[in-house]
């Protein structure tokens, strides 16, 4: 879009300075007082790990970041303070180097993800919000507005919220059709970008869903954008982006496919490679 244009710029746009971004997981190892950390190589460990990655990334072509403590398996709805500290502190330690959009995520705590970005200056966070659902941590049942009412206390409105609406490791106890639920979370529940979501970390997500969303959405004149959550490789991002408003991007980028390995350079360039290739046919 032309910067001489008078149309309001969308917020993918107004964050990532063009529509359909890849957002890349910049995955943190395990944090002080979780279960897998590493006590012997410490939070240094953290940050030369990160560093790492950004590295690879920033130089990509990726349009954007995605801060997460994906390291810190069993996950939980209740993020400790040390936990909180850490993240903060090892985000903050990068932000001289960070060039590029980033946003934070704790997995599965609102509030802490909200603190930690508020502090770090982050421009999104990523959470799941909404709903109830039977997952591997238990009954999951979110409060919306109180992450809300907590944005509003800490002048924190700047902070995007993106709503996963089909979470990970988990089901709703009552499911409702994709485009009713995102339809009415935009409305009731104030979200700024809807995500959609595989049965896990790694796992593709519905196309259909995304479609069904993106539809119901435009219906009800509602111009919130809707992004593929997990799953998306090499071989279908051409596919994912012909349908979603931008995708988000992890285990695809790491050596082996593997969740929990360090990026991979060359499957970052291979994909960013078919990202241009996708660009180029939307603009024919």
């Amino acid at each position: 879009m032309s910067e001489s244009n008078n149309a309001p710029r969308s917020i993918l746009e107004s964050i990532f300075g063009r529509t359909k971004p890849i957002i890349a997981m910049v995955h943190l190892p395990p944090l002080p007082g979780r279960p897998l950390y590493n006590r012997q190589e410490g939070v240094t460990a953290i940050i030369d790990s990160l560093r790492r990655d950004l590295d690879i990334l920033q130089d990509s072509g990726i349009d954007g970041l995605l801060f997460c403590n994906e390291g810190d398996r069993p996950y939980s709805f209740q993020i400790e303070q040390a936990d909180v500290a850490a993240m903060a502190a090892a985000i903050g330690e990068l932000r001289p180097q960070l060039r590029l959009p980033y946003g934070v995520d704790m997995l599965w705590d609102p509030m802490a993800a909200l603190s930690v970005a508020h502090a770090v200056r982050a421009s999104f966070i990523r959470e799941v919000f909404t709903g109830v659902y039977d997952s591997d941590m238990g009954l999951w049942q979110p409060d919306v507005a109180k992450v809300q009412d907590y944005r509003a206390k800490i002048g924190a409105e700047n902070i995007r919220l993106f709503f996963n609406i089909e979470p990970e490791f988990a089901r709703p106890l009552s499911p409702r059709p994709v485009g009713e639920v995102a339809r009415s979370v935009v409305v009731s529940s104030l979200a700024d970008a809807i995500l959609i979501s595989g049965m896990m970390a790694g796992a593709e997500a519905n196309l259909d869903h995304i479609q069904d969303a993106k539809e119901a959405l435009t219906a009800a004149k509602l111009a919130t954008p809707v992004l593929a959550n997990t799953g998306v490789r090499i071989e279908t991002v051409r596919a994912t982006l012909a349908v979603a408003d931008g995708v988000i991007v992890g285990t695809g980028l790491k050596h082996d496919g593997y969740t929990w390995n360090p990026v991979d350079p060359d499957r970052v360039r291979r994909f960013m490679a078919e990202v241009r290739i996708a660009r180029e046919q939307s603009e024919v």
